[in-house]
């Protein structure tokens, strides 16, 4: 027989599951937001966080508070996903993008991309600035998606904190960047805002890869550091959803420690190990 201490650990693990479910179940029905595949580790630590935000006795509680308080739902949002990325993050990704794909990429009279999962767009400028600097820009069109309004807002601001700006020219210099990063921003005080002229051909809008279909037909897709946080069936929908959105020969790349194993991946060819640089598996159209 289990020790009373174990037994009652137990106990509360299994009403916070019960709690876990309803939460999602509530976004769901509620809301629309769809959680049930996301990674079960992460989303609990996120909603635990959610929890102390709304000074919610518990989950249950902050199940009720929020089911009331729609008004609140971009926050929970907001909290829910992951807006966590850098200018030029992983320099050795942006510079194979740039000496790899941005040739073939430049036989094409006009460009769409797919920046999906954008967070708050530190990614989105990274890759605008070096395809302005190839000559490319202006033949793209780039659709910048998130779930989260909150950060599509603060994505489209382009504002970031001048003290990330050092590290940030370093990373561009590695990315292949061909001049300064700071003629791309100005600094005033302690934010640096990123020249609008970097996102004029930028369509920020809301896109639910849990949820949501096909929206356009794209040369090349990046998510990015996303599907680390779904679980298998989650990834499945979303590498089907790339399949289908990725003109023939297109390419797709993921975040360096997302591994695409699963048969869901076999559309895809692996390109490149190190930066998890992927091509559909079939030839571009002339």
């Amino acid at each position: 027989m289990a020790p009373a201490h174990m037994n009652a650990e137990h106990d509360r693990s299994d009403l916070e599951a019960i709690e876990i479910d309803l939460f999602i179940e509530a976004m769901l029905r509620r809301f629309g937001y769809d959680f049930r595949d996301y990674g079960r580790a992460s989303l609990s630590r996120r909603i635990h966080n959610l929890v102390d935000r709304f000074e919610a006795d518990n989950i249950a509680d902050l199940t009720a508070r929020i089911l009331h308080a729609p008004g609140r739902i971009a926050e929970v949002i907001g909290a829910l996903s992951v807006p966590v990325s850098e200018l030029f993050r992983d320099p050795e990704t942006f510079r194979t993008l740039r000496t790899q794909v941005f040739p073939i990429l430049a036989s094409y009279p006009q460009v769409t991309i797919w920046q999906a999962g954008c967070a708050r767009g530190e990614e989105v400028y990274s890759l605008a600035i070096l395809l302005k600097e190839a000559g490319l820009y202006g033949r793209c069109r780039i659709f910048a998606t998130d779930i989260s309004k909150a950060s599509l807002r603060a994505a489209a601001e382009g504002i970031y904190p001048a003290a990330e700006m050092r590290e940030a020219s370093r990373r561009y210099l590695e990315s292949g960047g061909s001049e300064s990063l700071s003629v791309h921003y100005h600094a005033r005080y302690d934010l640096a805002k990123l020249e609008s002229s970097l996102i004029e051909n930028v369509t920020f809008a809301e896109h639910n890869l849990a949820t949501d279909g096909v929206f356009c037909e794209a040369h090349l897709i990046l998510c990015r550091n996303v599907m680390i946080y779904f679980n298998d069936r989650l990834q499945a929908r979303a590498l089907g959803l790339f399949a289908e959105s990725l003109v023939r020969g297109g390419f797709l790349c993921v975040g360096q420690k997302e591994n695409l194993l699963s048969a869901a991946a076999a559309p895809f060819q692996r390109l490149d190990r190190d930066v998890q640089l992927y091509r559909l598996r079939r030839p571009m159209e002339g």
